[in-house]
């Protein structure tokens, strides 16, 4: 069975947390989802694809989540969140799944 990308959890972590602060009410709840999956997404990246990357990916994830707030008032709770995601998504593909799937070997 293939590896299920980090950067699919790395996504999901953003839309879940919000999903279970939005659902619960309690948005202390969200933040352990988020924190839980920021902790496993750096924990499973951390040998593959080194410390720089694996902070660069953190840190981006902080900014999403950052940037998502910024932009509800303006899009929308759920579209700001769905946006952010995708950059976290295609952020950790870039720094940490691409160069631990074998794609790079084979060009």
């Amino acid at each position: 069975m293939p590896r299920l990308p980090t950067a699919v959890i790395a996504a999901l972590t953003l839309v879940v947390g919000f999903a279970v602060a939005q659902s619960t009410g309690v948005r202390a709840l969200g933040g352990i989802v988020l924190l839980a999956g920021v902790a496993w997404c750096a924990v499973r990246a951390w040998r593959p694809a080194g410390p720089a990357r694996t902070v660069a990916v953190v840190v981006i994830g902080a900014l999403c989540f950052v940037a998502s707030h910024l932009l509800a008032p303006h899009l929308g709770a759920w579209p700001s969140v769905v946006l952010v995601a995708a950059v976290l998504g295609i952020s950790t593909w870039v720094l940490v799944d691409r160069r631990t799937s074998g794609l790079l070997a084979q060009s």
